[in-house]
């Protein structure tokens, strides 16, 4: 925060921002250089606006709160939560119980068209009331920022100028972001969202009618037009300084922005042109957005309009180059990046979503549920669950049933020790998918392999072509893959090998699937040494292939140490390791525990046959019934918790007394 001069803002204030204003789901054409018409598929993000301002603010780290009304429906709660994980406030989203949430069809046909269809005739959002707030809330913030669409209906007008006396009676600083769409004013066809641009009297009258209102107020130049009343930019902006007093931002596309405090110059070019960095352009939808949120980032800090204007230009730029709205909104890390990769070398940025570094950043860095502790049990197997069948002489259907009670098991163990937000399993498809439906929604961590079981050289289970695999997983799941690998391998297999799993890579990607790498060492080939696994590892890195997750054996202490330290060099985003079972009894299990337990990336374990074996077994030949195999699954998985939890608390308190000793 700059401490020049004094705060724009008044203090004490427990939120940055309240946004109000368009809260609604866009539909994403994924098909690029498509007429909408011809789109087969789509990509559902949060949009609106407001959401997007809302949304970015808070990716950028300020205590963003949104101000809006959602349907008591699928996509309401997919909005709500989208921006609650993002860290955004969704206290004052009320749920509109008559009105279904708002709809866009979004199209990006070729670099100048972007098709887009509003689906919004009565939405919830347009409903939002001045009973949906108080006075103590919008007072609780340092801002307020509403969009132009929200003063298009008597009803929302309304709803806005109450907002903006609470807002002015207690000091806090009043944005309009002009967000000019003729379309929701009425003075296009319903279906004609594209339009950006309609000369209209009526909606310049109402816009200066409220402009007086405001101490910021950013737009396009097609904006400022509609505010102002004129064809040519100053003579319209000149008539927008007539009400206000309000810094105004004129975005000006490549050009960058340029910012206007007092009397309006005689040009347009004598105003300060802020540059940005200039890139090439994918779509331009949600840029204007992500502008005001990096601007805001800034501003809301009492930083120099000069920075403010530098984050607002890189924010949409980075935007432009990407697919959708929100979620291609920077974080800090990227914005970092970004600029200091453009000032060293500005051609290198032309194409940013072609930037590896930038892609990892923008894949990692955004807020993320985060994973202390993973406690997991893995009946991913199919080969072992098939030769048990065999050997009961039952139908593999069974197996399909036994997988199920496996869930049943899991989720008791979850109430029974109030585990939630710590669960893991690996389920397979093959035997698993309606154990895999009956997991996936309840917070767990769910892993999912890809890989044939037991093949050397790698090979996917579902075909060579596993991007079109993930197409058809929830986001949620994990994609895991085991493979049997060595850095001494012979040159063509362990060439093989890294192509396999540089594929598996890039798809995971493009789907936007975490990924965990199981990597065990094969007893028979080259020596296996101590810093094998290590070297593993490091050979991966080295290729660019940095998995969410490692799957591990277990290992000594030094050699966790070093893994550690490998994990904190390469990939600080790693979420963890996990250690794998290889059917070992319980006790030997807890030796490898105690082992791992002073390691800073291992959170905990997904063990498979050392819990499900035998119980398996009687439960296939009719030995045991439902409850009985229940019980068992569930005392061997509670003993491996008991073991884990019981090995991190020994060592967490070895460090303290070593701490103490020093001291």
């Amino acid at each position: 925060m700059s401490t020049d001069y004094p705060s724009r803002f008044a203090t004490n204030r427990t939120r940055d921002i309240v946004c109000l204003g368009r809260l609604a789901v866009d539909l994403y054409a994924q098909q690029v250089g498509a007429r909408l018409e011809d789109v087969s598929t789509f990509a559902k993000y949060l949009g609106g606006s407001s959401a997007n301002i809302a949304f970015g603010c808070a990716r950028l780290g300020l205590q963003s709160s949104m101000l809006a009304r959602v349907g008591n429906d699928h996509m309401g709660r997919f909005l709500t939560e989208t921006l609650e994980r993002e860290g955004c406030d969704v206290s004052h989203v009320r749920i509109d119980q008559d009105r279904l949430t708002a709809l866009v069809l979004l199209g990006i046909e070729d670099r100048d068209t972007f098709p887009l269809v509003f689906y919004r005739e009565n939405c919830a959002d347009m409903a939002v009331d001045e009973s949906d707030f108080d006075e103590a809330y919008i007072a609780s913030s340092k801002a307020l920022l509403i969009t132009g669409t929200h003063f298009s209906t008597e009803q929302v007008n309304r709803t806005s100028r109450r907002a903006l006396d609470h807002a002015r009676r207690n000091d806090v600083r009043t944005i309009l972001d002009i967000d000019y769409r003729p379309v929701l004013w009425g003075l296009t066809g319903k279906a004609d969202g594209e339009t950006r641009f309609v000369a209209n009297e009526g909606v310049t009258a109402h816009l200066q009618r409220i402009l007086p209102l405001f101490d910021l107020v950013i737009g396009t130049e097609e904006e400022f037009r509609i505010a102002g009343g004129k064809d040519r930019l100053i003579d319209a902006l000149a008539m927008v300084r007539a009400v206000t007093s309000a810094t105004l931002v004129v975005k000006r596309g490549p050009l960058g922005c340029s910012i206007i405090e007092g009397a309006t110059p005689a040009s347009i070019d004598d105003a300060p042109i802020h540059g940005g960095v200039e890139v090439e352009v994918l779509n331009v939808l949600g840029a204007g957005d992500a502008f005001a949120s990096g601007f805001l980032s800034g501003w809301l800090r009492d930083e120099p309009l000069e920075a403010c204007a530098r984050a607002a230009n890189a924010c949409g730029a980075l935007v432009v180059s990407r697919h959708g709205c929100a979620p291609a909104m920077p974080t800090p890390a990227e914005l970092d990046y970004f600029l200091a990769a453009a000032k060293e070398d500005p051609l290198r940025m032309r194409r940013p979503d072609k930037d590896a570094t930038l892609a990892r950043l923008h894949r990692v860095s955004p807020a993320r549920k985060q994973w202390d502790e993973v406690l997991g049990f893995a009946f991913d197997h199919r080969n072992q669950f098939f030769e048990l069948a065999q050997q009961a002489g039952v139908d593999e259907t069974r197996i399909a049933t036994l997988k199920g009670l496996f869930v049943d098991a899991v989720a008791q163990t979850e109430s029974e020790l109030g585990l939630a937000g710590r669960i893991g399993v690996l389920i397979d498809d093959r035997y698993g998918q309606d154990a895999l439906n009956a997991a996936t929604g309840r917070g767990w961590w769910i892993g999912r392999p890809v890989e044939l079981p037991g093949s050397m050289p790698l090979v996917f289970d579902h075909g060579r072509s596993v991007g079109t695999t993930l197409i058809e997983w929830p986001r949620e799941h994990v994609a895991k893959c085991l493979v049997h690998y060595h850095p001494d391998h012979p040159h063509d297999v362990r060439l093989e090998q890294e192509a396999q799993l540089r594929a598996l890579y890039d798809a995971v990607q493009a789907s936007g699937h975490e990924l965990l790498l199981e990597v065990i060492v094969p007893k028979h080939g080259p020596p296996v040494e101590d810093d094998t696994v290590y070297r593993a590892l490091k050979r991966l890195y080295n290729l660019g292939i940095c998995p969410e997750w490692w799957k591990l054996e277990p290992m000594s202490a030094p050699q966790w140490q070093a893994i550690d330290a490998l994990i904190a060099e390469r990939d600080p985003y790693c979420r963890g390791v996990v250690l794998l079972g290889l059917s070992a009894g319980v006790e030997q299990l807890r030796e490898g525990f105690i082992a791992a337990a002073s390691s800073k990336t291992c959170k905990g374990f997904t063990v498979g046959r050392t819990i499900f074996h035998e119980p398996s077994q009687a439960w296939l030949t009719g030995g045991i019934d439902d409850h009985e195999l229940i019980a068992r699954v569930r005392r061997t998985f509670e003993s491996l918790i008991t073991a884990w939890r019981d090995a991190r608390a020994s060592s967490q308190a070895s460090i303290e007394r070593t701490q103490e000793q020093a001291a």
